[in-house]
């Protein structure tokens, strides 16, 4: 299944919650589910069908999948990691997905949205224990130092966000160091420490039937 290119906040607007998909506009009024807090489609303001078990399972696989920004194909394979692992399969799954070195660029506040960070790390300008990775679902380990290169520093780009993240709160498994632009992964993320809102229970429930 190839990747979503559409207008993301059609996501939101199916979903019914804010999936905060377009960064800083999403913490506006100008936020499309503020204007429009119904599904798309010519339907799409008809009151809702009260849904089945498999439907509210559906809706919550498919709301964290648009969170993180990954296909269907992409997103099986993280679950079916996750239940080969010992411990919480659901809790497995949301460490793995939070380790994604996209997501850790986005967690330090440095890119506004999970798909800006993905771009940023494609085109070369994250390392990682100094050495360049551009691979956006790289996994990242505890100890670990992630930071951009350094020419990429001195672009304004990147000065105005490592600016605006010192205004932010990195999680606790994470070691911000804005005048170094970057951060060190002091610990793998615990459940409480990611604030994602979905029930990942329903995903497992999903995925093993």
């Amino acid at each position: 299944m190839a990747r979503y290119i559409g207008p993301v906040c059609r996501l939101c607007r199916r979903e019914g919650v804010k999936l905060f998909l377009k960064g800083e506009r999403c913490y506006t009024p100008k936020c499309a589910l503020e204007k429009k807090n119904y599904a798309p489609g010519q339907h799409g303001q008809q009151q809702r069908r009260k849904l089945s078990n498999y439907g509210v399972q559906l809706r919550e696989k498919q709301k964290l999948r648009r969170i993180y920004g990954l296909n269907e194909q992409q997103f099986l394979n993280y679950f079916t990691k996750a239940a080969s692992q010992k411990g919480a399969t659901g809790e497995n799954f949301l460490v793995l997905l939070e380790r994604r070195l996209d997501n850790v660029i986005f967690r330090l506040g440095l890119a506004s949205s999970r798909s800006t960070a993905r771009q940023i790390v494609r085109h070369g300008h994250v390392t990682v224990d100094g050495q360049k990775v551009n691979i956006p679902s790289y996994q990242v380990r505890v100890g670990q130092v992630v930071s951009l290169k350094e020419k990429s520093k001195a672009k304004q780009y990147f000065v105005d966000m490592a600016e605006n993240a010192k205004n932010k709160t990195a999680p606790k498994w994470l070691e911000a160091d804005y005048e170094k632009v970057g951060g060190k992964v002091v610990s793998l993320p615990a459940r409480e420490d990611i604030d994602t809102q979905v029930d990942e229970l329903l995903v497992v429930e999903f995925y093993s039937k």
